[in-house]
């Protein structure tokens, strides 16, 4: 829910901040909004400023602002927050007005904005506007094209949003810590003529990672590739929410990604085409239908399709381990692996293990103890069990009966007669084989590669 703060209480406090913002020739600070749900809805937006079709923040919402004088403002607070990433699961986070990623910031092409910055945070921090067209000295680099905002501060940015189009914010101040530990946002620039670009639906999101160990609830910021938890604005399956569309909608996704490595996002059931750039709109005679992009750290890509296919249809990162949670990367691969004998010396040393990973690499169905505030690595049910999938992944809803501008979830699709997988009991026809495969099946090995030593209580040991 929202709820309305007063970050400058205190005679004290409200000097910092009159001090700070006297050259914009505002009257005090505009309302600092603050959100602590997850919930993927349209919030009120003000109802001054030229019209625009808003956008939806998946899992997130748009930051209200006031008209003063011509001028658009808004004012992010740098802060600490807790973020849920999946029930389960909360991480210690730094964000922006009560969340992470922080809330997305929607003007039109020609406006004048006024941005206040606060900063709550323990050290100093900057805003830089990712892929905009502005002044120097507004671009937010910290120590080189402005001092760091110290904690307590309030530092204003204005301009004018020059072009459409799909940008991001960050800080560049300790860049390593501050958006591995969570610090980003969207911006979107809306067309001045709102009928230019039209969609029905229109989604925007981040692609963000952390490295939070099992059993604890702040990321490790020094991590550099071995990430454990890949999100969709820092939530993860069965956390995120789905894409819910009506049929014949005309869908547009906006996807940011401040993460260290690409990521190829698909799409099951429809073709899209790439229309949008962090650089501005793809010209229509240079698009292809597609049914994954690449969106390489730093870019952004918008993908539009007309969900013309009924069904619940999968959305996610190609990288399988992306779609995973807290997965470990040191776990050596058992398939063919004998256990037996070995199994059964392990268990006099642990009454509960269970052999794992000799026929695959599927726990779909195992329900183990984890740590404190750790997620499954693959879970989530659906409508004929566990979907086993975790991380950068979601569900494209599209259904005929769903109404014009509604987002609530519809449940689970019910497939008409014959359009259902089934199990097969008849005859088969002679299956081919690979003549280069010999037609073999991996041998299994008869020892496992690990020699276990039981040491008995009495002292004596046996192999």
């Amino acid at each position: 829910m929202i709820s309305r703060r007063n970050f400058f209480k205190g005679a004290g406090a409200a000097a910092v901040g009159v001090a700070a913002i006297s050259k914009a020739g505002a009257a005090g600070l505009p309302e600092a909004m603050i959100m602590n749900n997850a919930n993927t809805h349209v919030p009120p937006l003000p109802a001054n400023g030229r019209p625009f079709n808003p956008v939806v923040t998946l899992n997130g919402w748009s930051l209200p602002w006031r008209m003063n004088n011509g001028v658009k403002e808004f004012h992010l607070v740098a802060e600490a927050v807790v973020r849920e990433l999946a029930p389960g699961m909360k991480a210690n986070l730094w964000g922006y007005n009560g969340q992470s990623p922080g809330p997305t910031i929607e003007v039109v092409e020609g406006d004048r904005v006024r941005v206040f910055v606060t900063n709550k945070l323990p050290e100093h921090t900057s805003v830089h506007w990712h892929g905009q067209r502005l002044p120097n000295g507004m671009d937010g680099v910290t120590g080189l094209t402005q001092p760091g905002i110290a904690p307590g501060k309030t530092f204003v940015y204005e301009f004018v949003a020059q072009r459409p189009g799909t940008f991001m914010y960050h800080p560049h101040a300790d860049e390593m810590l501050q958006m591995a530990m969570g610090m980003m946002g969207f911006w979107v620039t809306h067309p001045k003529d709102p009928a230019l670009h039209a969609v029905d639906r229109d989604f925007v999101f981040l692609l963000n990672a952390y490295d939070v160990e099992p059993g604890s609830y702040t990321p490790k910021t020094n991590t550099m590739l071995d990430f454990n938890l890949w999100t969709f604005n820092s939530r993860v399956f069965p956390g995120i929410d789905s894409f819910n569309v009506r049929q014949g909608d005309r869908v547009r996704v906006r996807v940011g990604n401040l993460t260290m490595t690409n990521h190829p996002i698909h799409m099951h059931g429809h073709e899209f085409v790439v229309t949008g750039t962090d650089g501005g709109w793809t010209p229509p005679a240079s698009r292809w239908p597609e049914v994954t992009t690449d969106v390489a750290v730093g870019q952004m890509r918008a993908i539009e399709f007309v969900a013309d296919a009924p069904g619940d249809w999968a959305f996610h990162c190609h990288k399988s381990h992306h779609t995973m949670n807290a997965m470990g990367h040191n776990v050596p691969t058992m398939i063919g692996v004998d256990h037996r004998g070995v199994a059964e010396k392990i268990n006099k040393i642990v009454p509960d293990y269970m052999v794992m990973g000799d026929k695959g690499g599927s726990m779909g169905g195992m329900d183990m103890p984890l740590p404190e505030n750790t997620l499954p690595m693959m879970s989530g049910e659906g409508p004929f069990g566990g979907v086993e999938m975790g991380g950068m992944f979601t569900v494209l809803k599209v259904r005929k009966e769903q109404k014009r501008g509604d987002y609530s979830d519809p449940g689970w699709y019910k497939h008409p007669p014959g359009t259902l997988a089934y199990e097969w009991t008849g005859a088969l026809p002679e299956p081919k084989r690979s003549a280069s495969a010999g037609g073999q099946s991996m041998p299994v090995r008869n020892k496992p590669d690990v020699e276990v030593t039981v040491r008995k209580p009495s002292g004596h040991s046996g192999h």
